[in-house]
């Protein structure tokens, strides 16, 4: 991941995790509901590993939210 793009993983990680719970899901369940491991799930929300455009589509099906969403700065 570059260093220049680590606010907007951020952001990525940040919806992920607020989707996740909003969806009452604990890690593992989106993991499995998105076909990954879980380690990638946790790595992501904490900006700790970039992912692919296809891991974004993945994870917004099973958290059921268009992908944009999980892109978005929230207040």
């Amino acid at each position: 991941m570059l260093e220049e793009y680590k606010g907007r993983y951020r952001t990525l990680g940040l919806n992920i995790a607020y989707y996740r719970k909003m969806r009452g899901l604990t890690q593992e369940q989106l993991a499995e509901k998105a076909g990954i491991e879980r380690s990638r799930v946790s790595k992501t929300e904490i900006a700790w590993i970039g992912i692919s455009l296809d891991m974004v589509y993945k994870i917004a099906d099973a958290l059921e939210v268009e992908p944009y969403k999980l892109f978005i700065e929230r207040d």
